[in-house]
């Protein structure tokens, strides 16, 4: 699979993290957009971060990737953690960042976008505009972590995230508990 990430300047850049580490990119490739506060909420929220081998970092300042154009074929784009701020300015439209062109793209095409907001409680712009975006084709799966595995860690408990996110990419996860199948 040809798949975007991105993140932005919500807090749960664990996520993000985790989703990277879980995405092998030498059987997929792997596109990385951070927008300027995601670069702040990492350095605060995470101990290390390094992106994986592979993995082809762009800036959220550039039109010149293959994915802010319809022609360029890829399969989806994940935003992890998604702000309210990201996610209205998806709804409207607004493509004046790498970030934001892209999932306008994404959007236009037709193709798999999956966006997660972590933040909470909404206001009813936020409702409206998750439904003008779940209208417009995009998953909307918010961060709300599951319990009934009971996890240990927090990473743990972020994977229970994580993976509905592969889910909704259409990969494994051979770790993930399914509700009734893990014992």
């Amino acid at each position: 699979m040809k798949l975007v990430i991105a993140a932005t300047g919500a807090s749960g850049a664990l996520y993000f993290q985790r989703l990277l580490a879980k995405i092998d990119p030498r059987e997929h490739e792997v596109h990385v957009v951070l927008s300027a506060y995601a670069k702040q909420v990492i350095q605060e929220e995470l101990d290390a971060f390094t992106l994986p081998e592979g993995v082809h970092l762009h800036s959220d300042k550039t039109m010149n990737v293959p994915f802010v154009s319809g022609s360029a074929r890829f399969d989806a784009m994940v935003v992890v953690p998604c702000s309210m701020g990201t996610l209205g300015r998806i709804a409207a439209g607004t493509s004046d960042s790498t970030l934001l062109r892209a999932a306008d793209v994404f959007l236009k095409e037709r193709r798999k976008l999956v966006l997660v907001p972590r933040e909470t409680p909404w206001n009813l712009i936020h409702a409206r505009n998750v439904v003008t975006l779940t209208e417009a084709g995009a998953v909307i799966l918010p961060a709300s972590p599951s319990f009934y595995s009971r996890p240990k860690t927090l990473e743990e408990l972020a994977d229970t995230v994580v993976s509905r996110i592969l889910d909704q990419l259409g990969l494994p996860d051979p770790g993930a508990y399914r509700w009734a199948e893990t014992p």
